[in-house]
C-alpha cells in the first residue's frame, strides 16, 4: 500500500513541475521555451502583435513568431527559460522564433545587431540556430555577436566564446567553425570558401568592449567615470586606469584665443608715493 502511494506522489510531483514552469511564462503556448522574458528594457523597444507596435517593458513576454523592434535609442535583453539570453542593439529588427514547433530556430536577425549567449544543459550541448539574410550561425552552447551590415547584404559573426559553425544562407558550401576571439564576414554574392576568418581580436575586441561599455551606461544613465578606468558600477573600460588627457581650450571658451567674452585681470596697484623729504 505504501508504495502505492509513493508512486501516486511521484506522478503527481511530475505533473506539478511543468505547471510551475508554465506559470513562469504563461503565455498560452505549448511550451516555456518558446517565450522569451524582457529583463532589461531602455529607450524605444517595441514588438510587432497583428502587425501593430507595442512597447515593450521589462517583465513582458514576447511571443513565437513576433518581431522585435528597437529605435535609435533602444537596448533590450532578453532571457529564455533555460536561462539564456539574447541583447537587441539599437536600430535592428529581430524575428523571435520564427518556425513553430523547432525550438532550435531561436532568432531571425533582418537588421541591426544582436548579442547571444547560449547555457549548456548540464554541461551537454545545447542547440540552436540564429539566422541572416546571408548566413546560418549554428551554436551548442557559447557567447557571441552578429551584426547585419549594409542594409542586408553582410553579415558579421563575432565568438566572444566557446564555438558556433557559419554556413552561408544563399550559397551551398561547407560551414566555417569560428572559436573564441575570432570573427567571420559573409557576403551576400560571395560564396563562404572565398571568405577569410579574422584574429585581428585584440585590436577589433577592444574596440567593440568600449563601444558596447559606453553604450549601454548611456543608456542606463550612468555616464563613465574618466580618469579611473571604469564605470560608476565598476566595469572596465579598456585603455582605463590614466589621467584624462589635457587638451587645449578650444576657440570661443573663455580665456582662449580669438575666444568670447573674457574677464579682464584686474590692474596692478599704483606704486607707493615717495617718503617725505628732509
Amino acid at each position: 500500500m505504501s508504495g502505492a502511494r509513493a508512486t501516486c506522489r511521484l506522478m503527481v510531483g511530475l505533473l506539478v513541475l511543468p505547471l510551475l514552469a508554465w506559470a513562469q511564462f504563461p503565455f498560452g503556448s505549448s511550451s516555456p521555451d518558446s517565450a522569451a522574458k524582457a529583463i532589461s528594457v531602455t529607450g524605444q523597444v517595441t514588438v510587432l502583435r497583428d502587425s501593430q507596435p507595442w512597447a515593450v517593458n521589462a517583465g513582458d513576454l514576447v511571443r513565437m513568431g513576433q518581431v522585435i523592434i528597437t529605435g535609435e535609442d533602444g537596448y533590450a535583453v532578453f532571457q529564455l527559460s533555460d536561462g539564456s539570453t539574447f541583447e537587441v542593439f539599437p536600430n535592428s529588427r529581430v524575428l523571435f522564433r520564427q518556425t513553430p514547433g523547432n525550438l532550435r530556430d531561436l532568432l531571425d536577425l533582418v537588421l541591426g545587431r544582436i548579442r547571444v549567449h547560449i547555457e549548456k544543459w548540464g554541461g551537454q550541448p545545447n542547440f540552436n540556430r540564429v539566422r541572416t539574410p546571408t548566413a546560418v550561425i549554428s551554436v551548442r552552447g557559447t557567447t557571441f555577436e552578429v551584426e547585419v551590415e549594409d542594409d542586408e547584404e553582410t553579415t558579421l559573426v563575432v565568438v566572444e566564446e566557446g564555438l558556433v559553425e557559419v554556413q552561408h544562407a544563399r550559397h551551398p558550401g561547407p560551414p566555417k567553425i569560428l572559436t573564441t576571439g575570432q570573427w567571420l564576414r559573409v557576403y551576400k554574392n560571395q560564396p563562404l570558401a572565398a571568405s577569410r576568418i579574422g584574429k585581428d581580436t585584440l585590436v577589433r575586441g577592444s574596440l567593440r568592449v568600449l563601444a558596447d561599455a559606453l553604450q549601454t551606461l548611456v543608456y542606463r544613465g550612468q555616464p563613465a567615470v574618466i580618469g579611473t578606468g571604469k564605470s560608476p558600477g565598476g566595469i572596465p573600460l579598456p585603455g582605463g586606469g590614466g589621467a584624462p588627457p589635457t587638451t587645449p581650450p578650444l576657440p570661443g571658451d573663455s580665456g582662449s584665443p580669438g575666444g568670447g567674452t573674457t574677464t579682464p585681470a584686474p590692474a596692478p596697484a599704483p606704486p607707493p608715493p615717495p617718503p617725505p623729504g628732509n
